[in-house]
């Protein structure tokens, strides 16, 4: 069983010299002598470093407190979420699979081995709670993998008590300084073990920095594959915050997706389609795989509310139980999407992204002015978007109107992210793009819910009604669900009248924004 823990700390340089007074710090009211700890942790890594590439670390560790496998993600600087694991022989199957995505299929090996003796200080309050833990720290490093090279030195560590206020690490920061105690330049005990155990460290890495792109982005192709690039980070990064099922993590990694899929669709002039297609089919396999559960969230929120607004004498029959009981036959739960997440397709899926931007199947455009090249990109994808209003416009209410706005808000979308690719080359007509797309998107997407709001809900009525239960509430919420919808296509004319206004510019000949 493995348990999550914030961890918020700071790193410090230090002469050998032990632990400064923090008698002073403000808001303690003792320093106390937690004794010397002799700890030793063996880190695993690939053999080409790649959890270290991330500031991810993944160690066995023996002796203090919390002996056991940690698994430290990266949250921001100084802030790391730690996962623990009880002490095994191997690597537990939880912990590897939070790093699955970075690792892939290859091999987590011993790395690096950091025996250190810990001198440990507890700072508390006035009423004896712990606000922070100080450790001074004398270290060996020993690399077990190449020419096995060794290190030692000494550090302190101060780390924030659970729940406490990071800005009391700022208090003990100052008396630190005050002591000549200066921050450490290395980010982790891994990051430091590695470069100083690193054969050949003194030499210069060759080629750092040079490159066409080196600079940022210059070409039309550097523009879409940066774009490209921060996706698959994004699908990399996010992939153990949905293993963990924290909060909107299936939604961002499913936009990620979204995003690399319209991209791919968007510059076909820039990168080879023929390449990129059997790409962009598997992203949007995965967006369905993610979506399956995070549709029916929504949905079963979107219902739940609106029961929840029915006067009491309306919400008749056992109307929550049904919703539950309905709601459950159609998801699919994190074990079926863990499952996804281990499977070889979608392994294969970041292989063939990583393909993609690290070799791009460019096209000869590729090499073009982004002013042009990738406006004249985003000025497509508007285009279909107004005929599509058009034609959604031009049909009566009703399932043909219902699909075609349904194709408009999908395009829409499309638009956006492509105005999203679009603005560090554009600038500020590409970002009110962006804003305009999502206004639109919004409307049209509002509608959209309304109409799988009212299939769900005949599904309800049908289910109730073989149950012998009353069905009068999903009529009334089907009718307020007409309403709205009803109220969405009545304002489509003059929001689309007022973005099209906006938008001007993207309907404009080609070279309007060059």
């Amino acid at each position: 069983m493995a348990e999550t823990r914030r961890e918020i700390e700071r790193k410090y340089a230090s002469d050998d010299g032990g632990l400064p007074d923090l008698t002073g710090v403000a808001g303690v009211a003792a320093v106390l002598d937690r004794g010397i700890a002799e700890l030793d942790a063996v880190y695993y890594d690939t053999a080409d470093e790649r959890l270290a590439a991330a500031s991810v670390t993944l160690r066995r560790r023996t002796g203090g407190s919390d002996a056991g496998w940690h698994l430290k993600l990266p949250v921001a600087p100084g802030v790391r979420d730690e996962i623990r694991a009880p002490l095994s022989d191997t690597v537990p199957d939880l912990l590897a699979g939070l790093v699955r995505s970075r690792v892939r299929d290859a091999e987590l090996v011993p790395v690096v081995r950091l025996r250190s003796a810990r001198d440990v200080r507890e700072l508390v309050d006035a009423e004896g709670r712990l606000l922070a833990e100080v450790s001074a720290d004398a270290v060996r490093a020993d690399r077990l993998t190449g020419a096995g090279g060794s290190a030692r030195w000494s550090e302190i560590e101060v780390e924030l008590a659970d729940d406490g206020d990071p800005a009391f690490l700022d208090q003990v920061e100052r008396t630190l300084r005050a002591a000549g105690v200066r921050p450490s330049r290395s980010a982790s005990k891994l990051a430091r073990a590695l470069a100083e155990t690193r054969p050949g460290k003194g030499e210069a890495a060759s080629g750092a920095g040079s490159g066409p792109s080196a600079g940022g982005p210059v070409t039309a192709g550097d523009h879409v594959l940066a774009y490209l690039r921060a996706q698959r980070d994004a699908l990399v990064e996010l992939d153990p915050a949905v293993r963990r099922d924290l909060p909107d993590s299936v939604h961002r990694m499913r936009v990620a997706t979204r995003r690399a899929r319209s991209a791919l669709r968007s510059h076909a002039k820039v990168l080879d389609r023929s390449v990129t297609g059997p790409v962009g089919e598997e992203l949007k396999w995965l967006a369905g795989e993610l979506g399956v559960d995070r549709d029916q969230e929504v949905l079963l929120e979107r219902l739940t509310a609106a029961v929840d607004r029915l006067p009491a004498p309306s919400a008749t029959g056992p109307v929550h139980a049904r919703l539950r009981t309905w709601s459950r036959t159609r998801g699919g739960g994190s074990r079926r999407l863990t499952a996804v997440l281990d499977g070889g397709r979608y392994l294969a899926l970041l292989a063939a992204l990583d393909r993609l931007v690290d070799e791009p199947p460019l096209r000869p455009a590729a090499a073009g002015e982004p002013s042009k090249v990738i406006a004249g990109a985003v000025r497509k994808d508007f285009g279909q978007v107004a005929a599509l209003v058009g034609e959604a416009l031009g049909h009566p209410a009703g399932p043909e109107r219902d699909l075609a706005l349904h194709e408009a808000r999908k395009k829409a979308k499309r638009t956006r992210y492509a105005a999203e690719a679009a603005v560090p080359a554009l600038g500020e007509p590409a970002a009110d793009l962006v804003r305009q797309m999502k206004s639109l998107q919004g409307l049209l997407g509002d509608h959209q819910d309304s109409v799988m709001t009212r299939e769900a809900l005949r599904d309800l009525a049908a289910e109730a009604h073989a149950a012998g239960e009353d069905a009068f509430a999903y009529g009334l919420l089907y009718g307020r669900e007409e309403r709205r919808a009803e109220l969405a296509e009545a304002a489509l004319p003059g929001a689309w009248a007022a973005i099209r206004g906006r938008t001007a510019v993207w309907e404009a000949p080609a070279g309007g924004l060059g």
